[in-house]
């Protein structure tokens, strides 16, 4: 696109952040039922479209640092629709089916409750864009395993790692450690720009729309 019609306005699902009124403790944990423990984390794995071969054992490793992890809660929402999602939702089934006492899984917690979920989690983990994009809006890390979002523009409470049980469990004990609260507290989500409709709609209302119906291509 031609630098001149390209406007940074930010992610328009962070804005629902600032509209909605989220959950109080209270009510976010009485739905929840889960009992209480020290650390809450957000799961959410998708099937890496170009890596299908490896979902399985990738996923498998995640659950296995999950396992590791010490007076933790574990909320998983399911995987998307891609190919390789219904194997992972049939380990999320298995997973929570065998440790109800601390985990449990939504195939959709709908806008309200995952917006209010990031307000009391202590991270996110997987490789779901809201732990790019709206995640850190709350000042929680999120720890970002293998390639799915490579590439992004990220806030610095965004851990990559690799998809192997080592390192996942590693990157979680960091952005849940008290050392990270600095980094947490100083960091600036890239994507929260305020009420991003007001801006988009001002774009459009001042920029000239004449003669921009036929697709062109800017070579820089």
């Amino acid at each position: 696109e031609r630098p001149e019609r390209v406007f940074y306005v930010g992610a328009p699902g962070v804005e629902n952040i600032h509209r909605l009124q989220l959950m109080e403790r209270e009510e976010f944990f009485e739905r929840l039922g889960l009992p209480r423990r020290r650390r809450l984390l957000s799961v959410t794995y998708h099937p890496e479209t170009l890596e299908l071969d490896s979902t399985g054992e990738a996923f498998s490793n995640l659950l296995e640092a999950l396992d590791k992890l010490e007076d933790t809660n574990l909320v998983f929402t399911k995987a998307n629709a891609d190919m390789s999602g219904r194997l992972i939702n049939k380990m999320i089934d298995e997973y929570v089916e065998s440790r109800p006492e601390r985990a449990v899984a939504y195939a959709s917690m709908g806008r309200h409750f995952y917006l209010s979920s990031l307000k009391y989690v202590d991270a996110v983990v997987g490789n779901s864009s809201s732990g790019i994009i709206e995640a850190p809006t709350f000042q929680i890390g999120t720890v970002d395993i293998g390639d799915r979002q490579k590439g992004r523009v990220r806030a610095k409470s965004v851990i990559g790692c690799e998809a192997t049980t080592d390192a996942i469990y590693r990157a979680i004990e960091k952005v849940t450690s008290s050392s990270f609260k600095e980094v947490l507290s100083a960091s600036k989500n890239p994507y929260d720009q305020g009420m991003v409709s007001e801006k988009a709609v001002a774009v459009l209302a001042s920029y000239p729309l004449v003669g921009i119906l036929k697709k062109e291509f800017y070579e820089a």
